[in-house]
């Protein structure tokens, strides 16, 4: 079974390639792609086979889809370039007839009023409309959304945020990467799923806390209002359309819609998803 990981050169990508070796797949019938041809060799390193595959290229991702039986669909990182890309990458799989295409959604696509989730929402339908075999992995927040501002966080002492009492069920993304080399090694997979993807949920607050406990030090969460995230977000330097849409995500945890309790996680890997606490504990330890 010829299995294709697109956005391999990508954080999860790359860890989805890893996982599926770990699982039993073997090296000649992985083919990694992504756009960085020195981080490709990376991956050659593990035995997989790699090709420079451009979203923007269709050419290239036609190429990379002949005589593909199972493609994970990687959404592209570029925010405001997903719908151009994303259509190349479904009329290149549509054409190649793949027999199994997992693409990597948000959590409650279907019903998510967050920025974030438009491309996603559009995407979901363009690769219903051409009548591909889908799953879908829509994944909540990552720990790793948090853990690198532990230093911020013990610097001003607080968790600064516009999510009010609204619970996110962040997973690391080797978690969500475990779950995608799952349901692509699954024989069983069934076209047609939707997975629910999250950690257990937890609340900025709780955030803070566990900072706090893990550190030794006192570490509060300051809700502020949307306008006032987004206005410390570009003070801290991210452009204003950026800060306003992290801004606009802590809206969206406010109103719950990334709070996951499917278990769909858990169930797929086979284990208990790493927990914020431990995330938060290992990120603390590692500081200087």
């Amino acid at each position: 079974m010829t299995i294709v990981v697109t956005g391999a050169t990508g954080q999860l990508g790359h860890l989805v390639v890893e996982s599926l070796l770990r699982r039993g797949a073997s090296p000649a019938d992985v083919l990694a792609t992504g756009r960085d041809a020195d981080r490709l060799r990376a991956l050659a390193d593990l035995g997989v086979r790699t090709a420079v595959v451009d979203y923007a290229d269709p050419a290239s991702l036609r190429d990379a889809f002949d005589g593909a039986d199972r493609v994970l669909f990687v959404s592209g990182s570029e925010v405001g370039q997903r719908i151009p890309q994303h259509t190349n990458v479904v009329e290149a799989l549509r054409s190649a007839g793949v027999g199994l295409v997992a693409y990597t959604s948000i959590a409650g696509a279907d019903t998510s009023t967050m920025q974030l989730a438009a491309e996603h929402q559009a995407t979901e339908q363009m690769l219903r409309d051409a009548g591909l075999p889908l799953v879908l992995l829509r994944n909540s927040w990552y720990l790793e959304n948090y853990t690198p501002q532990v230093p911020t966080y013990l610097e001003h002492g607080a968790v600064v945020g516009a999510a009010g009492d609204g619970r996110v069920s962040a997973a690391t993304r080797a978690d969500y990467a475990d779950a995608a080399a799952a349901v692509l090694l699954d024989p069983d997979a069934a076209p047609g799923t939707a997975y629910e993807l999250g950690g257990e949920g937890f609340t900025l607050a709780e955030l803070a806390a566990a900072v706090a406990e893990a550190s030794g030090r006192e570490v509060v969460y300051r809700d502020v209002t949307e306008d006032e995230l987004a206005g410390i977000l570009v003070g801290a330097g991210l452009p204003d359309p950026v800060a306003r849409v992290f801004a606009d995500s802590d809206r969206g945890i406010a109103r719950g819609e990334l709070e996951v309790t499917s278990g769909d996680l858990e169930r797929l890997i086979g284990r208990a998803p790493t927990s914020m606490r431990q995330a938060v504990a290992d990120a603390v330890a590692a500081q200087p």
